[in-house]
């Protein structure tokens, strides 16, 4: 249990730990027309579970997930991801989806495992406006993914006391590997070929336990591009904080718990 006066400060230092520092999203570069959607990471323990999340981080990507088991040890996972932005000369439009199936287990230490596979696809594009804020520029093209993703929760475990209240604190770590695909690509409406690009993830969350079933979690991590190019950079970094719900698990919040 952390004291009372150094509570603020652990709740700092533990959403970032083990993962990129907050600063390192600011300094990635925004020429990519991919900005990657938090990997999904719900942790489900039994069949019937729910999860649910929304996030955010500071360039307005927003993210919308959710996943249920279905079977023992099988379940689905979708994401939404929309970024839609005007900043200096550039104008940013991004809408992506997700859907996967996994596996999941309990592992002999508690601890759980998952494995997901799955696609993803949506559109992007980019107006670049001149010094005098005409349209110079325009980039546009559908995007193509595929995926395969391992989840696991830490052993690690700490509690935040504050206002005489117990916070549970949990640690994860997602890996996600995909293909990406830059198709229909255009730049001032003539065609150009396809672009694409293997992108390695690793990712680190955190989530503290609120109230009821829900949970506040910071995701960070880095994207790591194998095929350099000009417009599928792996550039922008994952972070992303949200609020997520989780019912129905081992360990999900159950009413009279608290």
């Amino acid at each position: 249990m952390v004291p009372p006066k150094k509570s603020f400060r652990f709740l700092l230092s533990a959403l970032v730990r083990g993962g990129v520092p907050v600063a390192a999203a600011g300094l990635a570069g925004c020429t990519s027309l991919y900005f990657p959607p938090p990997p999904h990471a719900p942790l489900i323990t039994q069949k019937g579970e729910i999860y649910g999340s929304v996030s955010t981080n500071q360039q307005n990507n927003f993210a919308f997930q959710g996943a249920y088991a279905f079977a023992d040890h099988l379940a689905a996972a979708g994401t939404f991801s929309s970024l839609h932005r005007s900043k200096g000369d550039k104008t940013q439009d991004f809408d992506f989806g997700e859907a996967s199936v996994g596996y999941f287990t309990r592992l002999p230490d508690h601890r759980v495992l998952e494995v997901y596979a799955g696609l993803g696809g949506g559109s992007t594009s980019r107006v670049e406006r001149d010094n005098e804020n005409v349209p110079a520029r325009r980039l546009d093209g559908s995007l193509s993914k595929v995926f395969v993703q391992v989840n696991y929760a830490s052993k690690k475990k700490k509690t935040l006391h504050v206002l005489h209240r117990d916070f549970p604190l949990t640690y994860g770590t997602a890996l996600r590997l995909s293909y990406l695909q830059l198709n229909n690509f255009r730049i001032d409406g003539q065609g150009q070929g396809p672009v694409g690009n293997v992108i390695f993830e690793p990712i680190t969350f955190t989530r503290v336990q609120l109230a009821g079933p829900f949970q506040l979690q910071l995701m960070s991590g880095q994207a790591i591009g194998f095929h350099p190019n000009d417009y599928l950079k792996a550039a922008n970094s994952v972070f992303q904080l949200g609020l997520i719900v989780s019912l129905g698990g081992s360990n999900s919040w159950k009413p009279g718990t608290e």
